[in-house]
């Protein structure tokens, strides 16, 4: 019975519990303030958060809204307190809001709910720069980061004012003012036009710098020894900067400290200094200086140094006992030097190597160092990791390094690694990072090596109308061409060739219509079979050129050369060239005919060092000539060889070394070639008297040449030096370079790979198209090689001075002035070095990667040519490729 009561008994309780929850609900909400007023005079009280709501902005969510205060659901504040306080500062300290406010929607007990109202600050419409040039203002918007649709915040403008106030102070407009206004939109609250207002004012410079103190080196020589603070008005600073920038006057203050550091000045130092307005344009420099006295070595004492003994490291210092105490030549020899103390380590695995100067006793003017050393352990490399390579297949990259996984570290191999990677021209030289990653624990080095491709394949391609008809030409030069995939399309082809293996192959042609045309292909591959660094080269070309009959040269060509000479004009007889064009005139049975064949092999040499590659050729020729007549090959009969047929086939070996360290800007290093070309001595075994030979027979004369025979010798060098440390630095660029063309017999000598010296040295300009072109600025194509005497020997030396406006990837730009000297002789007998003829003159040099290096030059020729009066003169030259 009882167990029947339980259900009854639970329903019940259920029923009366109903109308006490409900009465418990109407409590509650009777109970519930809303809008509670904080007194913040009176007593704090603690709360929890029940709820919190966001009012007042709708590109966000309100999760996020909230997360920025601070606050959340269940959190204890108290009210008044610093929680609210903090979380409204945070709203602030993120700049997103012009209006910020928390209040207390309800209060329950000890439960409140929280309302976030904020009004959200403007975004940017327009930006509107005023007062300044195009240029300045792309330069301003790439610093600025103003960007329309932002959000507009006052930091953002204060930054934005001092930006713009510092990049015009670094242009030397210290006074320049700044003025950034928003100005609100008719009908789009939520956007403002900001009107950014410049002022430049005029450029301050020094008008005068004032020195005290100094007696040791007077005001001229401190004044030289800052270099970007300079006097105006001074015919000295002519070529030197006037502006008054701040930053670069700390710098040229700590160069003068620096000069005194190296005279052994250690105390010198600028007690005071001031800068005041002379006028609108120009401030004063003041400086102060006490010099303190000169100081000297007096014993030197090495300590920690295990693997070199300390005489050796005494030598390597360069500073002994009694030397002035130049603090400049000591930090020289510790590091920076190329045959530094440091290096020495770094060379051998000692990347924790470190080295502490430290004075430990000065008496009187006498200073004792005791040099201590860190070696640590020696460290090998860990990792070798390539970044930023998308052309090359790795493994033509990496077969390059000198750093590998195993080695023991070298700075010197890091040096030659970029070497390597810079002259396979399919990176950036610029933007080439090494990032060494020492690991102390394990002791073992990470290198990174950050890359960044460019293209590097280049096309020519040039067409137009002459007199002669139709003239083009097209070059298609592929600089990572893969030749096993050729036939086996893959991944690697981009566009219409395979790609990847770093291998050259090269294709042009050319036509002048009937007169000329040059076809020629070429194939290079710098590590042939994959595994070591020896290089095959295959090449082959054909090229045919036409004359012009003697009827134009009997009427046009000498009727206009005789009203030249008499004074009658250029246009001559009958108008002269007007009338009788060459294209009236050509004559298809005048030509010179070449073809050729060489196939060359190449050797890195690991002696004397591994700059050095040894190289052979063998190569084949072939001359067709038909009443051609400008070989100027005089027969024993009298008469010269316009017709016949040559062969020529010679071994050519080759020595060079190539030690620069950038292909298109070398800023150091050098580079030089050593050269023979040799063909079989056939006069030597064929038993023919050619002093007598062929008097009365032509082609018995003519055959004298059917085998061409020579030895030919070249020697070829540059030097680079750079000026400062300096990316951005002046270089000079020296060159020496000699030729001789000899023979076996002298009756026999060859008419063909003569010199033809002058003018700008690219191809195509002599008339005898088998000769080799040597350029020198500041005389005509040609010019230093007599008319009808073939130069069998020349030399050409000079020196560039060099300095770059532009090293980007995309485009490289650097001017140069120079001076040279050279001459061609006809007599190898008469030879004579120090007969030259001297020019000078500047130039420019532009290189695109799709183009390669062109630029333009003038020159000033001093000398007289060809033993007339006339002097070499004014003259401009342009240059397309790559000059050696």
């Amino acid at each position: 019975m009882r167990y029947r009561l339980i259900p009854i008994i639970l329903a019940l309780l259920c029923l009366l519990n109903i109308p006490i929850e409900s009465k418990a609900q109407q409590v509650a909400e009777t109970d519930t303030i809303f809008n509670p007023i904080i007194l913040y005079n009176g007593t704090p009280k603690k709360y929890t958060i029940a709820g919190i709501s966001v009012r007042g902005i709708e590109n966000y969510e309100d999760y996020v809204l909230i997360g920025l205060s601070g606050l959340s659901i269940g959190q204890t504040i108290t009210v008044p307190g610093d929680e609210i306080t903090n979380a409204i500062k945070r709203y602030w300290k993120h700049g997103l809001f012009s209006d910020v406010q928390i209040t207390a929607e309800k209060a329950l007990g000890d439960k409140i709910w929280l309302k976030i109202l904020l009004t959200q600050r403007p975004r940017i419409a327009n930006i509107n720069y005023h007062g300044i040039k195009k240029s300045e203002k792309e330069d301003l918007e790439a610093k600025l980061g103003l960007v329309k649709g932002s959000q507009i915040t006052p930091n953002l403008i204060s930054r934005a004012e001092i930006l713009i106030k510092k990049h015009f102070d670094e242009k030397g407009f210290k006074n320049a003012e700044v003025n950034i206004i928003e100005r609100n939109i008719n009908g789009k609250k939520d956007q403002v036009d900001v009107d950014i207002n410049i002022d430049k004012k005029e450029k301050v410079k020094v008008h005068k710098i004032t020195i005290d103190g100094n007696q040791i080196l007077s005001d001229k020589k401190l004044k030289r020894v800052m270099k970007k603070t300079n006097e105006k008005n001074k015919l000295k600073n002519i070529f030197r900067t006037k502006k008054f920038i701040e930053e670069n006057y700390e710098k040229d203050k700590q160069l003068i400290i620096d000069k005194y550091n190296e005279l052994g000045y250690r105390d010198a130092m600028i007690v005071s200094d001031s800068i005041s307005n002379y006028d609108d344009r120009t401030v004063d420099v003041y400086m102060k200086i006490e010099e303190g006295q000169r100081y000297y070595l007096r014993n030197i004492t090495w300590v920690g140094n295990t693997v070199y003994p300390s005489d050796y490291l005494e030598a390597k210092l360069q500073m002994s006992h009694g030397d002035v105490y130049n603090q400049k030549l000591l930090n020289d020899r510790l590091s920076k030097d190329d045959d530094a103390i440091g290096n020495d380590y770094y060379n051998h695995g000692y990347v924790f190597y470190g080295l502490d100067p430290v004075e430990v006793n000065i008496d009187g003017d006498s200073i004792d160092l005791e040099m201590r050393i860190q070696e640590g352990p020696q460290a090998s490399i860990s990792k070798v990791r390539i970044n930023g390579n998308d052309r090359l297949y790795e493994n033509v990259v990496r077969r390059e390094l000198r750093t590998r996984p195993g080695d023991l570290f070298s700075k010197e191999a890091i040096e030659r690694s970029y070497r390597e990677i810079a002259q396979m021209g399919h990176f950036n030289p610029e933007n080439i990072k090494p990032d060494i990653v020492p690991n102390a624990q394990n002791g073992t080095v990470d290198i990174n090596w950050d890359l960044e491709s460019k293209a590097n394949d280049q096309v020519e391609f040039s067409a137009g109308w002459g007199q002669t008809g139709v003239i083009g030409k097209l070059s298609l030069k592929f600089t990572n061409f893969s030749l096993k995939n050729l036939f086996h399309k893959s991944n690697n082809y981009r566009g219409i060739l395979p790609q990847g293996d770093g291998q050259t192959l090269t294709i042009s042609g050319q036509t002048n219509a009937r007169y000329y045309q040059q076809y020629s292909v070429s194939f290079f591959d710098p590590w042939f079979g994959g595994k070591r660094p020896n290089s095959l080269s295959v090449s082959a070309y054909y090229s045919r050129q036409s004359d012009i009959n003697s009827s134009f040269y009997n009427s046009a060509y000498l009727n206009s050369m005789y009203s030249t000479i008499y004074g009658y004009g250029y246009g001559g007889y009958n108008g002269g060239y007007g009338r009788y064009s060459p294209e009236a005139y050509s004559d298809p049975d005048k030509t010179l005919q070449m073809y050729g064949l060489s196939v060359g092999w190449g050797k890195r040499l690991r002696w004397p060092d591994d700059y050095f590659t040894l190289t052979a050729e063998l190569s084949l020729q072939r001359f067709i000539l038909k009443n051609w007549s400008y070989l100027f090959v005089r027969l024993n009969n009298g008469e010269y060889l316009t017709t016949g047929k040559s062969n020529l086939v010679s071994l050519g070996l080759t020595l060079s070394r190539n030690s620069s360290d950038n292909p298109i800007y070398p800023r150091r290093g050098s580079e030089f070639t050593a050269s023979v070309q040799l063909t079989p001595p056939y006069s030597l075994f064929d038993n023919k008297d050619y002093s007598t030979y062929g008097t009365t027979d032509y082609d018995e004369a003519a055959s004298m040449f059917k085998w061409v025979e020579f030895h030919k010798w070249k020697f070829k060098s540059k030097t680079y030096t750079s000026l400062s440390t300096a990316q951005k630095t002046p270089v000079i660029m020296t060159r020496f370079e000699f030729g001789l063309l000899g023979h076996y017999n002298k009756y026999k000598k060859s008419p063909f790979e003569t010199f033809y010296v002058g003018g700008d040295g690219m191809t195509g300009y002599s008339t005898n198209y088998a000769s080799e072109t040597i350029a020198l600025r500041g005389y005509e194509n040609g010019a230093l090689t007599d008319y009808g005497s073939e130069g069998y020997a020349y030399t050409r030396m000079g020196a560039e001075l060099r300095y770059p406006l532009m090293l980007e990837n995309s485009t490289s730009i650097y001017v140069l002035g120079f001076i040279e000297a050279g001459n061609a002789w006809h007599d190898v007998n008469k030879f004579n070095p120090f007969d030259m003829k001297r020019s000078a003159g500047v130039g420019v040099r532009i290189y695109l990667p799709m183009i390669g290096m062109m630029g333009i030059d003038w020159a000033y020729g001093f000398d007289k040519v060809r033993g007339t009066k006339e002097y070499g003169g004014s003259r401009f030259h342009f240059i397309l490729g790559q000059e050696f």
